[in-house]
């Protein structure tokens, strides 16, 4: 079922140049109702897949392989929880450099440092000292100790008993390296298991329905007479 057949409509006072009546209407389709899961469902892990979206995929490609029709593409949006597929869905590697180029104006400033993060340290005993990740100063300095020797990389820390890390504890984050991390975080997705598509489509076109009200035509059409929509 397409996504734009479940919108309800709305049948709105036209202001139609050449309209001879105030009563003429016009029929359109409802924007305002929005599908979405149930607030009890969004948090029930169990109902979902983990699903890494491949390069050049589409949300149609992937309810085809998933749910066996291209028309349930909104499905997996919705269960992504993409409002805006151009800035949510991942770029193709060919759309993506250009992105970056648009954005950065050139090769050199792309691969300029964007930041500089830690690599993991771990003492002798396998204790964390240092996070991996962290944001960093591209001088940041650590020292700690271990047994009786105190390890850094400091130069200031001088002494018997101090040695060198011995590795560079601090790693450069281009542009480039920190575009492709944006890019590579919007693949993974959830996706909702097949045997629950029936119950969340049921549950969808009950939301899709309207309940009785002044403006009530019936549970798929209501009528207004200004630009004020009441969702009911």
């Amino acid at each position: 079922m397409s996504y734009f057949r479940l919108i309800p409509e709305l049948e709105y006072q036209s202001f139609l140049q050449g309209s001879s009546s105030s009563k003429n209407y016009i029929t359109v389709k409802n924007l305002f109702k929005v599908a979405r899961l149930r607030d009890d469902l969004q948090n029930v892990f169990t109902i979902f897949n983990k699903y890494e979206i491949k390069e050049g995929s589409r949300p149609d490609l992937i309810a085809e392989e998933f749910y066996g029709s291209a028309e349930y593409d909104w499905v997996v949006l919705i269960c992504a929880g993409i409002t805006n597929y151009r800035d949510q869905w991942p770029l193709s590697d060919n759309d993506f450099y250009k992105y970056c180029l648009k954005i950065y104006e050139n090769e050199q400033n792309l691969y300029s440092p964007h930041h500089y993060e830690t690599i993991e340290i771990r003492d002798s005993e396998d204790r964390l000292i240092l996070p991996e990740g962290k944001i960093v100063d591209e001088d940041f300095t650590l020292s700690y100790k271990d047994g009786d020797r105190i390890y850094s990389n400091d130069p200031e820390v001088t002494g018997p008993n101090v040695y060198p890390i011995g590795k560079n504890i601090v790693i450069e984050i281009s542009n480039y390296d920190y575009e492709i991390r944006k890019n590579n975080d919007k693949r993974t997705i959830y996706l909702l298991k097949p045997e629950y598509l029936v119950e969340v489509l049921n549950d969808i076109e009950e939301i899709m329905t309207y309940d009785e009200s002044s403006e009530f035509v019936s549970d798929r059409i209501i009528k207004t007479e200004n630009t004020k929509v009441v969702l009911k």
